[in-house]
């Protein structure tokens, strides 16, 4: 089950072991409405099928210039991930909204290895199939992955595998058919028979897999759906249409395709269409030593810098993205691994690794050259959001060498008719992102204005950018504190210029209200100012955050509870105290257990699997001291039930209460006097609806008498009935700090009312009582009316909208007489003659209609 407020996947619930989820919309378009008869491939479509698995087992192999599949390649896990459909116009788009957060437990249950990516979830096949990961984190790879599986006799339930990647290609020229899409632009090898292999692919498309890498390339999708290729013959299409035809089965229906993209970039619109999503785990402790392991190939290095990587906290975290490992160990690799000291910052990280390849590459040359252009070029593929460089971006020869030598740029080869074309792009988006930042913050023709018009951290709402602005503010906010500038890098460095840039950057700073921004800025503005290594700004910083800490949605990493954790430390010597809300963040056990350590958070909530996870694990290390504060400080209040795991995740923590053990232990000295969060739970809304609601509710009726400190009860809407009425009563006399019982909208009629009645008129504390909208006639109000004399407490009744006639509400209004300290009672409805109920307001002007 997920946090409180969110939706339990169906994969985890029907079965022990994880299955892909499945969009709304997918479940409704399957196979094309007449199926193809297979057709048996011809000598020549076998003959390039084997040319075709020879070319990808060749070119997939090597990632990289020295780094090969076989020797540098990390089994990485998988996640589904669940959709959750927002409706209305007010429906909001960001993807982190959409898409279920999981917890860490619930995370790991879930993880399925990349055999699984194309394996029957139900009777169905999956068709379209989204893979999702942060810039690094190995999307390129695991699809170079797919495609050698399928090269060396895997994945055999298909005849064809077609890997394109966005970024190589120009999506927007109108001058592709479907052919040349999969034959020119994709990474395969000369057909000398296109024809004949293609008209046996259309023939068979359920035999056909289409791999889209880097599809947070593809721009402006709003468009997209409504402009596609509804022709396999025809020509003249760009990329984008015709990945639009396939993409809505106009064109090869029945074939396989997967798209990879960064999770905050460009898919949102398409993700509601798609078959299944999976994402990209981060590398574990474990992968990141095996990835070390396997670089360094001598035992004194690899000890040395598996020593030193786990020493420095901060990076063993960013190694948990492949990419930010290589980046590690490359830098590692050039220094004594005992005397190079790692950087603290992601920007010191990057810099060091641009830095160590553009003196290496001056070195081999014999002179170092002039990149302000490729910052330039880097800055304008920035603003368009493209790592392609264009064709009008001329580089000399002796420039584009140099960037490949220093792994700036990287090249694809398209292989069209005409012969292969060299794509050149940007290395990866952490080397773009810095080149940008270096232009911006050392350029003395960009102003202090423009600069600061790239940080996204303003009030006003803006076009989300992803991960290109997270990565871009970072940088810039590194860079302008950085203490020298980039060796040989040409760019001119200015003191003053950047002197003046931090003073404006510091301004806007000081005039940022954290506590008005949304989760996801909140923790980006954490990252900015770790990145200066500022004590200035960082105090600063923690001076103007609010008591309550709001990451609610916000997905958390390890290097994000990192940084938050880092941050807060400051908080110690400035005497403040915070709560922090880390629902909904899947934020990693061992980033939780730092987090709730600190003297600085006096409270914390959490996923509870998530949090009872932390008890054990302290609790088994012998740690009692913060076994005692991680129980102490956790809360739930106020605690809202959405779904039907949130009512058993509260069971659990009642049995822990209870019990005064946890579930995978004995007894526990730190819950003697049992969870404080359950015994000071004072509010309590049951939102679980009209479906589930009534299933469900006998479930929390048996945990009310736990909650003895219970103010305010909201059941409203959940159509508990008189049966759910009856089960309450029985529990409404162990709440005797019940203040608010919310009961609207139940469809209670007399019967319930008859039970309910007596039990109300012993809740001594009851001030608020509301029955709006039930199904009350005149038994029920007489019922109410007899004890509503004996409830002392009570201030304000609400029994609008019933069904008792004016026989009721005299009941009601003769009743009130005796209630001298009530100061309201609403009970208008249309059963009760308009005369009648004037006639009683003008007796006691308590009666009233509304509030």
């Amino acid at each position: 089950c997920v946090s409180d407020g969110a939706v339990a996947p169906l994969e985890l619930s029907m079965s022990s072991h994880p299955t892909i989820s499945l969009s709304d919309t997918a479940s409704r378009v399957w196979f094309p409405s007449t199926i193809q008869k297979h057709v048996s491939p011809t000598e020549h479509v076998e003959d390039y099928i084997a040319h075709l698995k020879s070319h990808l087992k060749d070119t997939c192999s090597e990632k990289q210039a020295e780094i090969s599949m076989a020797s540098h390649y990390i089994e990485t896990l998988l996640v589904p991930r669940k959709l959750v459909i927002r409706t209305g116009k007010n429906a909001n788009k960001c993807l982190e909204k959409e898409l279920l957060v999981l917890s860490d437990s619930e995370r790991k249950k879930a993880m399925v290895d990349r055999t699984c990516i194309f394996q029957d979830c139900t009777l169905r096949s999956r068709h379209l199939v989204t893979i999702l990961g942060k810039a690094g984190m190995g999307k390129s790879t695991l699809l170079q992955r797919l495609a050698l599986d399928w090269s060396s006799g895997g994945l055999s339930q298909f005849h064809f595998v077609f890997l394109l990647d966005c970024k190589a290609v120009d999506l927007m020229r109108p001058c592709y058919s479907l052919k040349s899409l999969l034959f020119d632009l994709s990474a395969s090898p000369r057909c000398k028979d296109s024809a004949a292999v293609f008209q046996h692919v259309l023939s068979s498309p359920e035999k056909v897999l289409i791999l889209f890498d880097s599809f947070n390339e593809m721009k402006d999708l709003e468009g997209l759906l409504q402009a596609s290729a509804d022709s396999a013959s025809h020509d003249g299409y760009s990329v984008r249409q015709l990945f639009s035809g396939i993409f809505q089965r106009k064109i090869l229906s029945g074939c396989t395709l997967l798209i990879a993209s960064r999770p905050k970039d460009v898919l949102n619109q398409l993700l509601r269409k798609v078959d299944s999503i999976l994402e990209l785990c981060p590398f574990s402790s474990t992968d990141i030593e095996r990835y070390v392991s396997n670089y360094f190939t001598d035992d004194s290095r690899r000890e040395s810098a598996l020593r030193k990587i786990k020493r420095k906290k901060y990076i063993f975290s960013l190694c948990s993205n492949p990419l930010l490992c290589w980046f590690t160990c490359s830098l590692l690799e050039r220094h004594d691994a005992d005397t190079c000291a790692l950087p603290s910052t992601l920007t010191d990280l990057c810099l060091g690794v641009v830095s160590q390849h553009l003196e290496l590459e001056a070195k081999e040359q014999g002179s170092k050259l002039d990149i302000t252009q490729l910052c330039s070029m880097a800055w304008e593929g920035f603003k368009s959001q493209r790592s392609l460089l264009s064709q009008e971006q001329q580089l000399s020869k002796e420039l584009m060498d140099y960037g490949f030598g220093c792994r700036i740029l990287t090249s694809h080869v398209v292989s069209e008719e005409s012969g292969g074309t060299l794509a050149t792009c940007f290395a990866d988006l952490f080397v773009q992102s810095l080149l940008s930042a270096l232009l911006l913050v050392q350029s003395r023709d960009v102003s202090e204005k423009t600069l600061v018009a790239q940080m996204a951290l303003q009030h006003r709402k803006r076009k989300p950018q992803g991960e290109w602005q997270d990565l871009l503010q970072r940088f810039i906010m590194g860079l302008l504190y950085h203490r020298s500038p980039l060796p040989c890098s040409g760019l001119p460095h200015s003191p003053a210029t950047s002197q003046a840039k931090r003073q404006v950057v510091e301004t806007q700073l000081e005039s940022l209200k954290p506590g008005e921004l949304t989760p996801g800025k909140l923790l980006e503005l954490f990252h900015c100012v770790y990145e200066t290594s500022s004590v200035k700004l960082a105090k600063l910083l923690i001076k103007n955050l609010p008591d309550g800490l709001r990451f609610c949605g916000a997905q958390l990493s390890l290097t994000d509870a990192y940084v938050v954790e880092h941050l807060l430390r400051h908080a110690k010597g400035l005497g403040q105290m915070f709560s922090i809300d880390l629902q909904d963040t899947c934020v990693p056990l061992s980033g939780l257990k730092d987090i709730v350590a600190m003297n600085s958070i006096k409270s914390y909530r959490a996923f509870t699997m998530d949090t009872i996870d932390l008890w054990e694990d302290l609790h088994c290390s012998n740690d009692e001291l913060n076994l005692k504060s991680a129980i102490d400080k956790f809360t739930i209040e106020p605690f809202k039930a959405s779904q039907a795991c949130h009512i058993e995740n509260l069971a659990l923590l009642v049995q822990i209460h209870r019990e005064k053990k946890l579930p995978l232990g004995g007894a526990v000295s730190a819950l003697d006097e049992g969870i404080p969060a359950v015994r000071h739970l004072y509010k309590l809304d049951y939102e679980l609806g009209q479906q589930k609601g009534p299933e469900v509710f006998p479930c929390l009726v048996e945990l009310l008498p736990a909650l003895q400190s219970l103010q305010h009860l909201d059941l409203e809407n959940n159509k508990i009935g008189d049966s759910g009425a009856e089960k309450l009563a029985g529990a409404l006399q162990s709440l005797t700090s019940l203040k608010m019982l919310n009961l609207s909208q139940n469809s209670i009629g007399d019967a319930g009312l008859e039970k309910l009645a007596q039990a109300l008129s012993e809740v001594s504390s009851l001030q608020k009582l509301s029955l709006y909208g039930n199904l009350i006639a005149d038994s029920g109000a007489e019922n109410l009316a007899l004890v509503l004399p004996d409830m002392k407490s009570l201030l304000d009744l609400d029994v609008k909208y019933n069904k008792f006639t004016d026989i009721g509400a005299k009941k009601l209004s003769n009743a009130l007489k005796s209630s001298t300290c009530m100061k309201s009672l609403q009970m208008w409805n249309g059963c009760i003659p308009y005369g009648v109920f004037e006639h009683l307001q003008l007796q006691d002007s308590r009666i009233r209609t509304l509030l």
